[in-house]
């Protein structure tokens, strides 16, 4: 499966390839936001794509990463199980924490569990 805009608790969102290239660096996070002009308003980019320095918040990767979601005005769910990253990290435990009580940037199981959240925050 490509990278898809599928229509999601009635707000189109990207759905990303599990399978698709690794997020690694700004460049990549950059096109996946180009992608998203297909009419996307939230990307739902599984947790497998992210490098793994995203989980390392001493390299400053997700803040930045999250940052550029923010600036294009575009929502982020990073979908999958991230608990081995929470288990070893209290920093990364309460960046999702916050994140998650945000309106940008969310952590969810599965794309169910996406779509429960983006039907609460519908108009």
């Amino acid at each position: 499966m490509a990278d898809m805009v599928q229509e999601r608790a009635g707000v189109p969102v990207l759905v990303c390839d599990p399978d698709g290239p690794l997020i690694a660096t700004m460049d990549d996070a950059l096109d996946l936001i180009g992608s998203t002009y297909q009419g996307a308003e939230v990307v739902a980019l599984p947790a497998a794509r992210l490098d793994e320095r995203f989980f390392s918040l001493g390299t400053r990767f997700a803040g930045e990463l999250m940052q550029k979601f923010v600036n294009y005005r575009l929502k982020l769910a990073v979908v999958g199980d991230v608990s081995s990253y929470l288990a070893a990290s209290s920093a990364l435990r309460a960046l999702v924490r916050e994140s998650n009580r945000s309106d940008h940037v969310w952590f969810v199981p599965d794309l169910d569990a996406l779509d429960a959240r983006l039907a609460v925050q519908a108009p």
